[in-house]
């Protein structure tokens, strides 16, 4: 891995790359996005421990167009450099009480709720939908806000000519990825956060994002071409790994959709 941190990504034309943990780059219309960027080295993180570092640092990743933050209650998807490197973007889209606590630049969008963001291609805008999230059992105890766990903030991608993307967020919710599947009927590629999150404390220890078996059958209710899983290492109370995924798929009958490279390699997206 060492011979990767700092190595700069060069820009791509519709390409998306996981850096480790939960945090990608998506490339798309000319725009550089980050989503859930973590960016600290291994330690703990108060009742969370991390146990790698990204494989691209902040400047590898360089200039960023727009940071996607789903929640920003949990450092696993967003710790301190994360944090600083979101402060830093011209733009960040989250939630709406994520917003409030992050401040400028962040922009809070409701499920449902649209931003655009001019294309740095010349094409337009690139539309970014926020989606809901459940990040935890459907059944699970809401808060006041109807929340469980917090609030979390799925996101999808699109724009004309280019291919729509759906980032889940730590989403543990089949129907949820239903009801998106329903209302954004042509998602192309997904980013889905796997890893079975647990923390034993939390809903008996049930899992607080999508398993693998989950995250397979949220890719068929999607039908996306693509599916590149992530959220599954770099911290400890992530449950499964590439092993469980790949075998989720495969018994599925859905491994020629998974899209799996070394953290900080781009998988090329299609339209």
């Amino acid at each position: 891995m060492s011979e990767i941190l700092g190595a700069g990504l060069a820009r791509q034309e519709s390409a998306i790359t996981v850096l480790g943990g939960p945090t990608a780059v998506i490339d798309l219309g000319g725009l550089r996005i980050v989503s859930d960027p973590t960016f600290d080295d291994a330690g703990p993180h108060g009742y969370l421990t991390k146990t790698a570092r990204p494989a691209v640092d902040e400047d590898g990743v360089g200039p960023v167009d727009l940071v996607l933050v789903s929640h920003d209650s949990h450092p696993d998807n967003l710790d301190e450099r994360g944090r600083a490197f979101a402060k830093a973007a011209p733009l960040v889209l989250t939630g709406p009480l994520a917003a409030g606590r992050l401040g400028s630049p962040a922009v809070g969008l409701a499920p449902w709720a649209g931003h655009r963001v001019p294309r740095a291609d010349g094409g337009g805008d690139l539309t970014v939908l926020a989606v809901p999230a459940v990040h935890g059992p459907e059944d699970g105890e809401r808060d006041g806000d109807g929340n469980v766990n917090c609030e979390v903030t799925g996101f999808v991608l699109s724009g004309e000519g280019l291919p729509t993307v759906y980032v889940s967020g730590d989403n543990a919710s089949i129907r949820t990825v239903a009801e998106i599947s329903r209302r954004v009927p042509d998602i192309d590629a997904a980013v889905l956060h796997a890893g079975a999150a647990r923390v034993p404390a939390k809903f008996d220890g049930r899992p607080l994002s999508l398993d693998s078996r989950a995250a397979a059958a949220a890719a068929a209710v999607l039908g996306a071409n693509a599916v590149i899983p992530a959220h599954y290492d770099a911290w400890a109370h992530f449950s499964e790994g590439l092993p469980e995924i790949d075998l989720a798929f495969r018994e599925a009958g859905l491994s020629s959709v998974l899209r799996v490279a070394a953290h900080g390699t781009w998988v090329h997206l299609a339209r």
